[in-house]
């Protein structure tokens, strides 16, 4: 048995149906619990929800986790790794929708708009104090910080290049590429814009402080929320020590009813979909398809990271 265990759109189901074929693939919303197909699944496509050691040792029969996606940071990988279960993900499946969205948060921040248009609809656009003006910008101009550089900062790169902005990045090791290279606290110290691309680990976590940013610097985060202490983030943004940020990631998602964050003007928010569009789904779909492919017939799967 395959099993999603998402809560698909309309266009996502169309698309498993079409790519699977019709009722190969059992879905389950993923406010609902495994428990109840955990003995006879045999691959997991993974989204979001947290697969646990439990679920692991549950389920005799399951022998692929396969992540629609990249990171893995929500899978138990030692205990998929004791109980033989491989673990794949899909790099470069999402990489152009993260690039788009990374870029449309930092327009958003620096154009401020949302902002502009909550008062636009109160139908008090043109009569706002004419001092909020002020605080708009172009990315033009501005020194922008890639925390990593794998295929969403590299497609991302070309085009804040193209609009005139100085890119710098750091990575494990500097590339071949028409950028600066910065180790991460000179890039944090010096960047306008600082835009996350790494993924979470034990040595990422928390290792982006925003009080080492420049003052009035804007952060965007596409990749993890425990990357940036979310607390000493809403410290930032309140004090003013942060223009704004552009997050699509939080530390506890979906993010918590009465959380301050949602009640910073100057943070644009969205509930971690810089990844899904129908372009990224048919693609990573069809990455999901021959590595399950793969697993009926013995053969070499793609991506494994387990």
């Amino acid at each position: 048995m395959i099993v999603l265990h998402a809560r698909p759109s309309p266009g996502f189901r169309e698309a498993v149906d079409t790519i699977f074929g019709p009722g190969t693939v059992v879905h389950v919303d993923e406010a609902t619990p495994l428990d109840d197909v955990a003995s006879d699944i045999t691959a997991l496509l993974h989204v979001l929800t947290p697969v646990t050691s439990e679920f692991i040792a549950s389920a005799p029969r399951l022998k692929l986790i396969q992540k629609l996606g990249v990171g893995v940071n929500t899978i138990a990988l030692d205990a998929a790794r004791d109980h033989g279960v491989a673990v794949c993900n899909m790099p470069g499946t999402n990489s152009q929708a993260v690039a788009e969205m990374a870029l449309s948060l930092m327009m958003a921040v620096l154009r401020r708009t949302c902002f502009f248009d909550a008062r636009t609809r109160a139908g008090e656009g043109w009569t706002a104090d004419p001092s909020e003006l002020d605080a708009v910008g172009e990315i033009a101009g501005r020194t922008v910080g890639l925390v990593g550089f794998g295929h969403s900062a590299q497609r991302l790169a070309p085009v804040l290049a193209a609009l005139g902005a100085k890119v710098v990045y750091t990575a494990r090791s500097p590339r071949d590429v028409p950028y600066d290279f910065l180790p991460l606290d000179r890039l944090v110290a010096d960047s306008d814009i600082v835009s996350l691309h790494i993924p979470l680990t034990d040595e990422t976590r928390a290792n982006v402080d925003p009080f080492a940013m420049k003052k009035g610097a804007v952060l965007v985060n596409t990749a993890r929320g425990e990357l940036v202490d979310e607390a000493q983030l809403v410290e930032a943004l309140s004090t003013g020590h942060l223009r704004g940020a552009g997050l699509d990631v939080f530390a506890e998602e979906p993010l918590p009813r009465g959380h301050p964050l949602l009640g910073l003007p100057n943070a644009v928010l969205a509930p971690h979909i810089a990844w899904l569009t129908p372009e990224t789904l048919v693609r990573s779909l069809t990455v999901a398809q021959e590595n399950c492919r793969r697993l009926a017939v013995g053969e070499p799967l793609l991506h494994q990271v387990v």
